[in-house]
């Protein structure tokens, strides 16, 4: 499509356009992926997690100048939280990172969960395929910060950094509830603070004893985001968490798992929006439905009548793919 060739051709603004796209989940998204996915492979993901208030944003600021300096081009996904009263989203991602908005190796997007929450929206793997076909050398993603549910980050990116701060409450907890297991580096920033080498210490001690991969024991890096302090080793780091993928073939195999969990996640997307079509459409799932809201079934039980009627299924899905 023309926005695409637009797009491929160096247009920030088809960029944007195709990014709105992605965001609506526009009837042309399948067209759109299909278009620019021989374009791609050739960024580097960067994933950005941790409790709020860790200074991700501008911890991902700092870095970014680091990598322009460097030449490299940059893409920039932020994300925040959308309200569950207005359906609005702050979005003050965009202030801490004004240096860069003239700076034109630089994309930044922000975007709103929208509901999502695994800490990135569903539209942000597209948005992260856009600037990766676009030309960005690295894409860089900041999650919305709720601290320890966000795990769709690790099924996007390449290396994902864990952003702690001294004060960050009961470390032991946080790791039990999966930022342990999803973190290649971790950082402790404001690590001007009282308590920080603790933190540093403590984190290390957990590592040596419960090591998310027996090949590698993850870093732990101190950083003072706000004086840029810390960052161009957060940056070395990185770079060498990058070669040892590439050298050993755990990058190719990293992506590998992550386009299968694309693949069963998309389908399982598909399926659900067609089932909500049959729900209020079809007589006799909505009479199961009811009869589970009354009470007068237990769901499972209601749901597996349904499941193992094979003749009822087959009947959907003829309906379903005539309506295509």
């Amino acid at each position: 499509m023309e926005l695409v060739q637009k797009m491929l051709a160096g247009s920030d603004l088809s960029l944007a356009r195709l990014i709105t796209l992605v965001e609506r989940d526009a009837p042309e998204v399948p067209e759109i992926m299909g278009s620019i996915y021989p374009h791609l492979g050739n960024a580097y993901f960067v994933g950005f997690t941790g409790p709020p208030g860790g200074g991700k944003s501008t911890l991902v600021d700092r870095l970014t100048a680091v990598m322009r300096r460097r030449g490299f081009s940059v893409g920039i996904v932020a994300c925040d939280p959308t309200s569950p009263f207005s359906g609005g989203a702050v979005l003050g991602d965009r202030i801490r990172m004004q240096q860069h908005y003239l700076d034109k190796g630089v994309f930044i997007r922000s975007m709103a969960t929208r509901g999502s929450r695994g800490g990135l929206p569903r539209a942000a793997r597209g948005v992260i395929k856009l600037l990766d076909a676009f030309g960005k050398d690295f894409v860089l993603v900041e999650t919305v910060g709720v601290g320890q549910t966000e795990l769709d980050i690790m099924e996007a990116a390449d290396t994902t950094v864990v952003i702690l701060v001294p004060e960050a409450g009961d470390t032991i907890q946080t790791m039990k509830a999966g930022l342990l297991e999803i973190a290649d580096i971790f950082v402790v920033n404001k690590a001007d603070r009282e308590r920080a080498d603790y933190l540093v210490m403590e984190l290390e001690q957990m590592l040596r004893m419960s090591p998310r991969e027996s090949w590698r024991q993850a870093p732990v890096l101190t950083t003072q985001a706000i004086n840029d302090i810390g960052t161009e080793e957060l940056y070395q780091e990185i770079e060498r968490h990058r070669e040892v993928l590439r050298d050993t073939g755990r990058l190719s195999l990293r992506r590998q798992e992550q386009r299968k969990g694309e693949f069963i996640q998309t389908i399982e997307q598909g399926i659900r929006a067609r089932l909500l079509e049959l729900v209020e459409r079809d007589g006799r799932l909505m009479a199961s439905l009811e009869r589970v809201e009354r009470g007068e079934v237990d769901p499972y039980s209601a749901s597996m009548e349904i499941l193992t009627n094979k003749t009822l299924l087959q009947t959907w899905l003829v309906e379903l793919e005539r309506e295509r």
